[in-house]
């Protein structure tokens, strides 16, 4: 028996119990789907031990509505230049271990906007979102996970408006798929069948729809993270950012 086939074994029970709950319960649908992934990673890219060697991928979304454009400093190098509001990096490859970030407005090296102590581990790939309003501002590292089993595809919601109020990612004029999720969440990602759907933000535990997502289009062997950015009732005006992993 290979390494791989435990995992495999195993990805496939979780699977089955995955699909038996997929209609009649959600919450342990995407319980036994997550370990279904987990399975299936380890079986194609090796337990922890084997992505020693591999770095992590970072790349840094700017969604601070009243923030300048920005340049982004590792270890006191400038790694990124002049992001603006709603951009989000390329990846960059570092290797495990203990980073300084710091954000300045862009041209300047004076005064932060943004100065943090991060930690990557191997083989990760993170997101760093500089996120709030005003001086009340953070960065916050979300881990992407972009291996979605053949032919399927997976979302997930990440609420980053620094005023709008909790709220429910529903299907139009239907169910509820990610609900009450607040400023600064992320939900975990949930596993669909290829579609293109339209979507609504409402307000938690309500019907008042804050924002229409039409035509979201979810393909095949991909993952994909919504953004909520902007401010609710001002300007920037409340927007989505869909970007894949």
């Amino acid at each position: 028996m290979t390494h791989r086939e435990p995992y495999l074994q195993k990805a496939a029970m979780y699977d089955l119990l995955s699909m038996y709950y997929k209609y009649s319960d959600p919450r342990l649908h995407i319980h036994y789907y997550h370990k279904h992934l987990k399975n299936m990673q380890k079986a194609i890219y090796g337990t922890r031990d084997r992505q020693q060697s591999r770095p992590a991928q970072v790349r840094v979304l700017h969604a601070v509505p009243d923030a300048p454009n920005v340049d982004v400093y590792v270890n006191g190098t400038k790694a990124l230049g002049n992001l603006a509001f709603k951009d989000i990096s390329e990846f960059m490859a570092l290797p495990a271990g203990k980073y300084h970030i710091d954000i300045y407005p862009a041209g300047t090296s004076v005064s932060t906007v943004i100065s943090k102590r991060v930690t990557v581990e191997s083989g990760k790939i993170y997101t760093l979102a500089a996120v709030g309003k005003g001086n009340k501002l953070q960065l916050l590292p979300f881990i992407t996970d972009p291996f979605v089993p053949s032919g399927e595809t997976k979302v997930r919601f990440i609420h980053l408006s620094p005023n709008a109020p909790a709220v429910d990612i529903a299907v139009k004029k239907g169910d509820v798929i990610f609900p009450k999720v607040s400023f600064k969440q992320a939900t975990d990602y949930l596993g669909l069948t290829p579609m293109t759907v339209n979507l609504e933000v409402r307000a938690a535990g309500t019907k008042d729809v804050a924002l229409a997502l039409p035509n979201v289009a979810l393909k095949p062997n991909q993952a994909y993270t919504i953004f909520a950015v902007g401010l609710l009732g001002e300007t920037p005006e409340l927007e989505v950012l869909m970007v894949k992993g």
